[in-house]
């Protein structure tokens, strides 16, 4: 009686794959058909940013909304007590504004371009990164290198803070318009802007404001951990 040939001696059929053990089970190494391989499709590259099981790495609408007013109650707070020591009247509408504007740039410029947060962002559990899908997003030496120092609570699909040139652009384009309250036309063109501001949020799959979109950010959940 001839003896069956194995793989081992010579059969012509390839080895280890599409095998099947005695109890049905796929051999070692193998994966069902029409699956990749665990790791193949990073969660950059998933549609519209989105890791396993649909939800979103951007920030919600109402999470920005809670850090702004937080920021604004941090920093707004103190510069109307000092502003109030030192004017008073007409005045006060005048000096304040400006004031409030130049402080809250600096508030926000310079914690963005540390830590990608401000202290309102923090309590609202988002972070800005850079955005680097559009032509202006392609990531500095600082972006990329802050990425893996901070892998362990980096933003999904993101670098962890955006660059110096990115916080300072972001800030401005928010604080500016504060200063300009007092000038009646600009005071209405600002208010007409922050309402544009808000609306931009909604247009488009990545809730970019226009601050957003000029600096080349988008603010995300923060990853715990």
């Amino acid at each position: 009686m001839a003896t069956p040939r194995t793989p081992a001696q010579g059969s012509d059929e390839p080895s280890g794959t599409g095998d099947v053990l005695p109890d049905g089970e796929l051999t070692e190494g193998e994966l069902p058909e029409g699956e990749p391989p665990v790791g193949e499709l990073p969660e950059s590259e998933l549609p519209n940013g989105e890791p396993p099981g649909g939800e979103s790495v951007l920030a919600d609408p109402g999470q920005r909304l809670l850090a702004r007013i937080v920021d604004t109650l941090v920093v707004g707070l103190p510069v109307i007590i000092v502003v109030k020591e030192f004017v008073s009247g007409h005045d006060l509408d005048v000096v304040a504004p400006p004031a409030l504007a130049g402080c809250m740039f600096l508030y926000e410029a310079v914690q963005l371009a540390l830590w990608g947060q401000t202290l309102g962002k923090r309590f609202a559990g988002i972070q800005v990164v850079p955005d680097l899908s559009g032509p202006e997003g392609a990531a500095t030496d600082e972006e990329g290198a802050d990425a893996a120092e901070t892998s362990a609570g980096a933003p999904q699909g993101g670098y962890g803070r955006p660059s110096v040139p990115r916080a300072v652009l972001r800030a401005a384009v928010y604080s500016v318009p504060i200063a300009l309250r007092p000038v009646h036309i600009l005071g209405l063109l600002a208010s007409l802007f922050w309402v544009a501001n808000a609306g931009f949020i909604y247009e488009g799959p990545q809730r970019r404001a226009v601050h957003d979109r000029l600096a080349g950010t988008l603010v995300v959940k923060r990853r715990t951990p």
